[in-house]
């Protein structure tokens, strides 16, 4: 394999076939013009990853000598890969000049390559696009053109390039780019090229076993922009099967201490692995149980250890210690041992990773880092990404009546699930009807209890279909620890393995070929991770079976569009409303399922009363605690906040405390602060417009620990100011087309006449007299609130209007944003 890469002299020739002979692979040709070129220019159909990563050095080489390279190619039909682009827009920025064809009316398949040289330039002109293949050793025709000997010839190729480039090409910027990836589909021929190419690999060029990939290329050229622009956290959403662990690992390389938190310690030990292979060094430790590694570059760190507080101290690690840290599956972050951890640390940044960009328990996670997300891909372009196999989706009724079962915290009672579920023939029918229906070899089924996973285990033993039973602390009949199911299940002894809660997330089983879900599904966390185990991609594998058994329970049918393209919005498909599934997807539901969806959605309660009902399901999910402002938005299902916003009069955010006065949920001091003038200060937080930022850091500024200032002075507006529009990319709310250099470039003078001129001046004119100038400052409280500012009650409902205003507008802006792509 290293004679192929060898630096030796090649030679020089005109016709150019690929195939068997190296020396006539366009690679080492076009290797031996980069090294004179003055200027360089490529139009090619198409560029795939493969082909640019073997020009990355030749290319960074010449732009390091300060060549001039323009790259023109297509996008029809989607063959160029946006990763190729990716890497080109990482390694080089706005250095190397990338455009797309634009035009429609024409199709585009040129495939030249241009070298301007002191003496004699050429043009490699003929089949082959920039992919490995087309580069290597594909039957690939093409033929070299001097511009001296054929100068007609050349200069007329020249000429069209010009007029192709100059006049019918879009910039490919980082909003072309992000636009173009967002909506890519993996075509069938890019699947047939691929193939090829790992046949051929071993033959060619070797290729780094750990190096960036696909959409991980993709997301790390994400995270460094937003460092750039001044984030030190973000959330990285994307669905099962990229690799977000190697991802992690290859973004952390720049970083000298690392902590990689989970919960799991499957995950941990993966992990380890993971990151050994990308960042070559074996410094690294645990913190776990048993072990409590410190003074390592990299530790892999259990978050029921790591968590307690006696382990959160300088004695084990200074706050500052990590200079980088990774949390795994971050929709447990809400959890008080993961918010103590990311709370005590203070790194450089902080990388939160999940499949699903809602809760376990409520709503979704975005603003545990601010809605600063800078990459994610959902299910739906997973899958027509080619990164998973597509699904087909079995929606099956079941008579099974839940209407009489208690509903307690979001979910149904186990002992009501089992009474219902346990010895009923008709149901054991249905299921192994359908289960056989299908053929699978190895499948999942997804159980409400460890009684019911050993029960179904049994139906389909006894029926001919060797089964097992997976929970924690096995010892059942039928029960085996996950460890040995996998092998079990990998080596063809079981078929299928029905489980509780044991493979919902780290664990990969690629040949799974069925998933069922055999039990009320009230999250859309839990389903798309359940989903998630069986859409990996492994060979021979078309796609996943997915049987659904679906009854008359609480919520039925809300996890359809997750299916979709249309995210979880909403809790059930709207009468009549087309849904956009993946590419060779199949979503086939019953008839009775049909009719039982259309009886729920004519089953509508009030705005009123839908939303009084939101507010209790809440306060029961917090044990009985009154949720603050935050905590509703947090926890708030999607749809129901959207009534919220769409029905002013009904809005609890807009008057809380009058909320919850007419529940008679009240504290004594609450009652007291209602009747007094703080009511109509804190009322006017509520509703205050908040279109821009600005107000935020103004009103931050109040904030003084466990007090509230009567006034700030220009000194404490700026610093909050200036510390506001640093972070999470706010900056840009500043002015339009701003940089973050520009950010940095403003000075102490401006920003403070920005503050003046926009929020101190709007706060004290539309506030009814609540802000006021005095001689010393330009922004006060009023005195009439002076009693106030040190009440315990009164500084808390301050804090929650301000951060729930501050997570709200995130939020806007965040969907805003997604719109416009």
């Amino acid at each position: 394999m290293a004679e192929c890469i060898a630096e030796e002299k090649i030679d020089r020739i005109n016709a150019i076939t690929g195939n068997c002979d190296r020396s006539k692979f366009l690679y080492w040709q076009l290797k031996e013009s980069f090294g004179s070129a003055l200027k360089i220019d490529f139009i090619v159909s198409f560029l795939m990853e493969s082909g640019v990563k073997m020009l990355l050095p030749d290319l960074r080489e010449a732009v390091s000598r300060g060549v001039k390279i323009r790259i023109l190619t297509g996008r029809y039909l989607g063959i160029t890969q946006p990763s190729a682009l990716y890497l080109l827009r990482k390694e080089f920025g706005n250095e190397i000049d990338l455009r797309f064809y634009y035009t429609t009316e024409h199709s585009f398949h040129p495939k030249a390559y241009f070298f301007h040289k002191q003496n004699d330039s050429e043009v490699f002109i003929g089949s082959s696009n920039i992919s490995r293949s087309a580069l290597t050793n594909g039957i690939e025709w093409n033929y070299r053109l001097s511009a001296r000997k054929h100068k007609e010839d050349f200069d007329g190729f020249y000429a069209v390039f010009e007029d192709l480039f100059n006049n019918h090409s879009v910039l490919i910027d980082d909003d072309e780019l992000k636009l173009y990836a967002k909506t890519w589909r993996k075509p069938a021929v890019t699947k047939d090229l691929e193939k090829q190419e790992a046949i051929d690999a071993d033959d060619v060029l070797p290729l780094q076993m750990y190096e960036p990939r696909g959409v991980q290329i993709e997301a790390l050229y994400a995270l460094e922009q937003s460092r750039r622009e001044g984030s030190d956290k973000g959330l990285i959403q994307a669905a099962t099967g990229i690799g977000k662990t190697y991802l992690a690992a290859f973004d952390s390389k720049q970083y000298q201490r690392i902590l990689f938190v989970a919960h799991r310690e499957e995950i941990l030990n993966q992990a380890a692995i993971s990151f050994c292979n990308v960042r070559c060094e074996d410094d690294y430790g645990f913190f776990n149980g048993k072990t409590h590694d410190i003074n390592k570059s990299v530790i892999f760190a259990s978050v029921a250890s790591l968590g307690k507080d006696e382990y959160l101290t300088e004695k084990y690690f200074s706050p500052d210690y990590f200079d980088y840290i990774v949390v795994d599956e971050f929709h447990h972050a809400v959890n008080d041992q993961y918010k103590k951890i990311i709370e005590y640390f203070k790194p450089k940044f902080l990388l939160g990773l999940t499949a699903t960009p809602e809760r376990m328990d409520g709503r979704c996670i975005y603003e545990l880092c601010d809605y600063n997300v800078p990459y994610e891909i959902n299910l739906y372009q997973a899958i027509n990404r080619g990164i998973l196999v597509p699904f087909h989706y079995y929606g099956i009724y079941d008579e099974t009546d839940y209407s009489k079962l208690k509903f307690v915290k979001g979910d149904y009672l186990e002992s009501d699930l089992n009474f219902v579920y346990l010895n009923n023939e008709v149901r054991d029918n249905l299921i192994f009807k359908h289960y056989a229906k299908y053929r699978s070899k190895k499948a999942l089924g997804f159980c409400c209890s460890r009684k019911h996973a050993e029960y179904m285990a049994r139906v389909f033993s006894r029926r001919g279909i060797p089964s097992i039973a997976v929970y924690s602390n096995s010892d059942g009949e039928y029960s085996e620890n996950r460890t040995k199911a996998i092998q079990l299940l990998n080596n063809g002894d079981v078929r299928v393995v029905f489980s509780v809660d044991m493979f919902n997330e780290g664990v990969d089983i690629p040949e799974i070929d069925m998933v069922m879900f055999l039990r009320p599904t009230q999250s859309s966390t839990v389903f798309l991770q359940q989903l998630g185990r069986g859409l990996r991609t492994a060979k021979g594998k078309e796609f996943l079976t997915v049987l659904d058994f679906i009854g008359n329970y609480r919520f039925a049918g809300k996890t359809i569009r997750l299916l979709s393209n249309h995210g979880p919005a909403g809790l059930q498909q709207e009468s009549g409303e087309r849904l956009d599934y993946p590419e060779g997807c199949l979503v086939d539901f019953d008839m009775e399922l049909i009719d039982l969806f259309d009886q729920m959605n004519q089953q509508k309660i009030s705005i009123h009363e839908t939303i009084q009902r939101e507010f209790f399901r809440i306060q029961e999910l917090l044990d009985g605690k009154i949720p603050s402002r935050m905590e509703l938005f947090t926890y708030m299902d999607e749809s129901v906040y959207k009534l919220c916003l769409t029905n002013t009069k009904e809005n609890p955010f807009k008057d809380y405390l009058s909320f919850l006065d007419k529940l008679n949920s009240l504290s004594t001091g609450e009652k007291f602060l209602v009747q007094s003038i703080a009511h109509d200060f804190l009322i006017m937080l509520e509703k205050t417009s908040m279109t821009k930022s600005y107000k935020m850091p103004v009103l931050l500024s109040f904030l003084d620990g466990n007090k509230i200032r009567s006034e700030v002075n220009d000194e404490i507006l700026l610093n909050v100011w200036k510390d506001f529009y640093r972070k999470n990319g706010n900056w840009k709310d500043l002015r339009k087309s701003i940089t973050y250099q520009d950010f940095l470039e403003i000075t102490d003078k401006e920003h403070l006449a920005n503050i003046k001129k926009n929020p101190v001046h709007f706060l004290k004119q539309s506030s009814s007299g609540f802000f006021i100038p005095t001689d010393s400052v330009s922004i006060a409280l009023s005195p009439n609130l002076s009693s106030f500012l040190n009440d315990e009650i009164f500084v808390k409902q301050f804090k929650d209007i301000v951060e729930f205003r501050t997570m709200d507008y995130y939020s806007k802006r965040y969907k805003e944003e997604n719109q416009r792509l």
